[in-house]
């Protein structure tokens, strides 16, 4: 009776082995299945075209992508370097750049996406033309929006910018400011909410459709041209994590001729695939 106990002890114990083996492996293969991505304010178009992708992912892969909602610009860098989520889609290359250059940050992108130009609105004027002499305008107070702010004005011949001006311009570089515009610099999520109290606003596309602005009633929008390239919008992770396979599972589905056109489905003009443009 005793051997036979013995035995019976053993062989319970080796089947406990065995099956809590198999669950940590199961639950191994689980998590490393699972990618969370995080973006800014996503709009209904943005959760539409995402809805499509994590399908496909799903299918092909049996990846299962979790999107995390930011509010703004601040959070999702710093979710990423944490490791608080595996990869981010909110930003741009020159963003990116002073990001990690301000927070010694290693976040590398792994694929580019779309491009968004900025536009311009008012509430009192129905054209860039008709801003007048000294009018106040607002734009993004980080340093990427900014410089991309100033680059249409410039692009729209209402201002210069000096010689030695660099790819991330300052209201400091603007040689010349033929209409004295006064620039309001606020940060970008709130350029929006501005738009009562001055005569015109730059608002970024995801702001802008978050707080009900018609791109058609901008009254200028970013020409798309070589000043564009550090605005195209990328897929981000850490450096160490950059070759990851699954990461390059999910790019490889994201650009494809299907997610182009999702975006001209749900967004025509307004966001443009941009993983394959020529500038």
């Amino acid at each position: 009776m005793k051997n036979q106990r013995n035995i019976i002890v053993t062989v319970v114990a080796v089947l406990l082995i065995i099956v809590g083996f198999f669950t940590l492996n199961r639950k191994g293969n689980s998590s490393e299945k699972n990618v969370t991505i995080g973006v800014v304010s996503q709009s209904k178009q943005d959760e539409a075209i995402w809805k499509i992708i994590r399908k496909d992912i799903k299918d092909k892969y049996g990846i299962n992508v979790k999107i995390k909602n930011f509010t703004d610009y601040t959070q999702p860098n710093k979710a990423l370097q944490n490791g608080d989520i595996d990869l981010n889609a909110f930003q741009h290359q020159a963003f990116l750049d002073a990001w990690n250059k301000a927070n010694k940050g290693t976040i590398v992108s792994i694929g580019k996406t779309f491009i968004a130009p900025i536009r311009l609105y008012s509430n009192k004027y129905k054209s860039i033309k008709k801003l007048p002499k000294g009018a106040t305008i607002s734009l993004p107070n980080d340093a990427t929006n900014e410089s991309r702010a100033l680059f249409v004005l410039k692009n729209a011949g209402l201002i210069t910018f000096k010689k030695n001006c660099s790819k991330l311009a300052t209201i400091k570089d603007i040689a010349t400011n033929k209409k004295q515009f006064k620039l309001k610099e606020i940060g970008a999520e709130q350029t929006a909410r501005t738009l009562s109290d001055v005569d015109a606003a730059f608002v970024n596309n995801n702001y802008a459709i978050a707080s009900g602005l018609k791109t058609n009633s901008a009254i200028y929008t970013e020409p798309v041209n070589k000043d564009s390239k550090q605005w195209i919008n990328i897929i981000c992770s850490t450096r160490k994590n950059k070759n990851n396979p699954l990461f390059k599972k999910i790019i490889k589905v994201y650009q494809t001729n299907k997610v182009k056109q999702l975006y001209k489905k749900y967004y025509g003009n307004t966001q443009i695939p941009a993983w394959d443009i020529k500038l």
